[in-house]
């Protein structure tokens, strides 16, 4: 099982970027996606997940509006299109995921997670 989280780099305010996870060993049918970001001192947080069952997504309350999450089962990739962004968006983004029919957690936590890939870091300065 991987997952390669890519599309990451130097952005001015107001800029946009698509971030991709792009994931091997498995199909996106039956997991769920999640993307997390990570600032150095706090916590990995939960910025948007999509459902491996009903497709269904959830995003943040700070990126809600801005950002977008989908995906392309045929190419087992999962995008996060970020619009709008921010200074406070800086951080090393992440895409975890986890079996869509465990029972208990949820795909925008980071502690229900299974698999993770290596990080993107997505900075965003004029």
């Amino acid at each position: 099982v991987q997952l390669q989280a890519s599309g990451g780099g130097l952005v001015q305010p107001g800029g946009s970027l698509r971030l991709s996870c792009v994931v091997s060993g498995f199909t996106l049918d039956g997991y769920s996606i999640g993307w997390f970001r990570q600032v150095p001192g706090k916590e990995r947080e939960g910025v948007s997940c999509i459902s491996g069952t009903k497709g269904s997504t959830y995003y943040a309350d700070s990126v809600q509006g801005r950002f977008a999450i989908s995906k392309d089962n045929a190419k087992n990739t999962v995008y996060l299109q970020m619009n709008n962004l921010k200074p406070e968006d800086t951080a090393v983004y992440y895409c975890a995921s986890r079996n869509a029919r465990r029972v208990g957690g949820t795909c925008w936590n980071p502690a229900s997670m299974d698999y993770w890939g290596e990080g993107t870091l997505v900075t965003v300065s004029s």
